[in-house]
């Protein structure tokens, strides 16, 4: 079987909800960035086989497949299908994961995976709650509530457990979302993310041009005590908004090919995708599935957390990346190095093509080999992406 390589990494910066990006249609801001990975790849335009694109709210600006329409207004050619892929927050590792599938598989050489959610525009849970706003039911199903009797699916609430089960106090949780902005920070100033991020040129929704290119989220005077100040979430909780992902518009997309791509393209990999895993866990604590998803990923490719280098967990809450690397033993040094959600917010359906931009720039700054994606979903599950820096 053939190997799977991501040739070129793109992503826009991350625009606050009401930010820069508020006024970018979201089919517009993903065919932007579509556009500007194939003008970076020098890759012929016509050469894409297909556009595999993750969307954790599919409805309204997001609707009628928003990989087909962000390949309509990109100006790639109208040759270049598309298709849309919803595993809620890891919507676009998924479509990662499809990517890499089939140019192993042989049936295609190049597609490209990516994702987008503009969360001004499209609010978060608007394709399920807007129909139940009008009549029209709920997704939990009958046979779901026999199953889960009062037992209410919600990312907040299994935080909240998260943090019990695993002893994170708010003390805890605040600090570690402090080294979250001053990673961030950190990375932004030294140009760490220049290699990923597609400077576009955007109009504000006060009617401003201006360049995006650095993510509008970073609290560049982050502090302890203005984190612990912010208000928690629920009463008797240790989660506030500050030790939550941030509310995100963005987008991002990676260009997956096998090596008869590469040699028909005369492109350099970047790197190699070297194992895939997805796994269903607990939807009632919900966020927890990364850390059994993990052994199993490692299992399979026969490895030890200790032979990889880096490490990037999504931080939709802080004791999300706390509780894996509690019960992994990880190394705090190697995970989210150049900062998390909690600092460069959370585009849903798009971290997961997000997160892996970063990783793969992070290897390359720093010679490292071998690198672990892995982010929480709604439904209680997890995708696990191993990737080696070539």
């Amino acid at each position: 079987m053939a190997e799977a390589y991501i040739a070129a990494v793109a992503r826009s910066a991350g625009g606050k909800r009401g930010g820069r990006l508020a006024a970018v249609h979201p089919a517009d801001l993903a065919g932007k960035v579509l556009a500007g990975l194939v003008e970076r790849s020098g890759i012929d335009p016509s050469a894409v086989e297909d556009v595999i694109m993750g969307c954790a709210c599919p409805g309204g600006e997001q609707g009628a497949n928003i990989a087909r329409n962000a390949v309509l207004a990109s100006g790639l050619p109208e040759s270049v299908p598309g298709t849309h892929v919803d595993r809620q927050c890891g919507s676009s590792q998924q479509a990662l994961h499809f990517a890499a599938a089939t140019v192993m598989s042989g049936v295609q050489d190049v597609v490209i995976a990516a994702g987008v959610e503009s969360m001004t525009r499209v609010p978060m849970g608007l394709p399920w709650t807007l129909p139940a706003k009008h009549g029209f039911g709920s997704y939990r199903s009958p046979g779901i509530e026999a199953r889960y009797p009062n037992q209410p699916f919600s990312q907040f609430g299994g935080a909240e457990m998260l943090a019990k089960k695993y002893g994170l106090t708010r003390d805890v949780l605040d600090a570690y979302s402090l080294e979250s902005h001053l990673r961030a920070a950190a990375a932004t100033q030294a140009g760490k993310f220049d290699a990923e991020i597609i400077p576009l040129e955007v109009v504000t929704p006060e009617g401003e041009t201006v360049v995006h290119k650095v993510d509008e989220g970073i609290r560049f005077d982050a502090s302890l005590d203005r984190i612990a100040s912010v208000k928690l979430l629920a009463e008797g909780g240790v989660i506030s908004a500050a030790s939550a992902s941030q509310i995100c518009d963005g987008a991002a997309a990676l260009l997956v090919v096998n090596e008869a791509g590469l040699k028909a393209h005369g492109l350099t990999p970047l790197a190699r995708v070297h194992q895939m895993t997805v796994l269903g866990h607990d939807p009632v604590i919900m966020l927890e599935a990364p850390i059994p998803a993990t052994e199993k990923a490692l299992a399979r490719a026969g490895m030890k957390l200790s032979d990889i280098d880096l490490y990037e967990v999504n931080e939709a809450f802080a004791p999300v990346p706390l509780a894996w690397t509690q019960v992994l033993d990880a190394d705090p040094a190697r995970l989210n190095v150049h900062g998390g959600a909690i600092a460069l917010g959370h585009p849903l359906g798009g971290s997961g093509a997000k997160l892996m931009a970063t990783l793969v720039s992070a290897l390359h700054d720093r010679r490292a080999r071998y690198g672990l994606q892995t982010m929480c979903e709604a439904g209680g599950m997890a995708n696990v992406t191993i990737v080696e820096r070539l």
